[in-house]
């Protein structure tokens, strides 16, 4: 199965201070609303899923909306994909991380591929969990521009990540 991680596009919330946990709900800028447009006609001419999972903050879901658009093919929206929480602690994000990505792989067995609208923390933990690396003590950063998208890919026993990260149809 292949797994595509997408991080929303521009947000309001992008202008807000640098300490901020992504824990509000602001919609896409008009530049983040192109962006999107962008990222889902190269999905869609390139790697098309068959289902989409989304977190529920407006500025994924309205990604997730016109991906789903784009491509015609369903989206389940899940509160547990949101970014971190103020009141979560590292380790209680990284275990919501690990859960909502077993719950999703779960329940995409039927797919051969599948797309992922998150934010850039929560993307780090699906790609923590894909790889299995340790929970505690484990400082990595996976870097998630506005509209980058993630391949992940189980082959037989391996887990296998094709890219990181691409904004070519930013370009």
């Amino acid at each position: 199965m292949q797994i595509l991680l997408i991080r929303h596009g521009e947000s309001e919330d992008d202008f807000l201070e640098k300490d901020y946990t992504g824990s509000t709900d602001l919609p896409l800028t008009s530049k983040g609303l192109i962006q999107v447009k962008k990222m889902s006609n190269r999905v869609l001419n390139e790697f098309p899923p068959d289902f989409i999972w989304s977190s529920t903050l407006k500025r994924a879901s309205k990604a997730a909306e016109i991906l789903s658009n784009t491509i015609g093919c369903p989206v389940e929206y899940l509160d547990d994909l949101i970014e971190k929480q103020e009141t979560e602690s590292k380790l209680e994000f990284r275990v919501r991380g690990e859960q909502i990505f077993s719950f999703i792989k779960e329940n995409s067995k039927e797919f051969n591929r599948i797309a992922i609208i998150s934010h850039g923390g929560m993307i780090t933990k699906i790609i923590e969990s894909f790889l299995q690396l340790p929970t505690v003590n484990n400082n990595v950063w996976f870097n998630s521009d506005n509209t980058g998208i993630h391949l992940l890919e189980y082959i037989r026993n391996v887990q296998l990540i094709r890219f990181t990260n691409s904004t070519s149809h930013l370009n």
